[in-house]
């Protein structure tokens, strides 16, 4: 895996997604904003997992972060940032990611049914916040610890 490369990719994946997601929200698509809006987050998240090795085929990479967290010492800087991250990824993960698909199978509610403008409007602010932040890990050289 060439990091840079990963890292390219993903915030590339990232900002396809984020465009659309803006598209959907001034179509009024609600259900396809926030799925559109999770998939940029997701790659962004990727991206930033990508610095510390090749990113997991998993739709919940705050659950690869959260542990990274727990498990390296980081610079100071990148930790907060990392944590600052962590509630957006949370905000729009696999949960998100499934109900725009499938709807909720257990009431039998479809996917279009499930999501409003509000839901959209959340789900783009998460994205958005999410992927500056990691652009901005990404963009700064690695450190050691402080």
């Amino acid at each position: 895996m060439n990091a840079r490369n990963e890292i390219s990719y993903r915030l590339a994946l990232a900002d396809g997604f984020q465009r659309e997601a803006e598209e959907d929200f001034r179509l009024e698509r609600w259900r396809s904003c926030v799925d559109n809006a999770q998939l940029a987050l997701e790659n962004a998240g990727k991206a930033v997992l990508a610095l510390f090795g090749a990113p997991p085929k998993t739709h919940d990479p705050a659950r690869e972060l959260a542990a990274l967290l727990r498990s390296r010492e980081l610079p100071g800087s990148t930790r907060l940032a990392l944590q600052q991250l962590l509630p957006e990824l949370l905000a729009l993960g696999p949960r998100e990611h499934f109900l725009t698909d499938y709807g909720d199978e257990a009431t039998y509610t479809l996917p279009w049914e499930l999501f409003t403008r509000e839901s959209a409007e959340g789900a783009l602010t998460s994205s958005r916040r999410g992927t500056e932040i990691a652009r901005e890990i990404t963009a700064k050289p690695r450190q050691e610890p402080e």
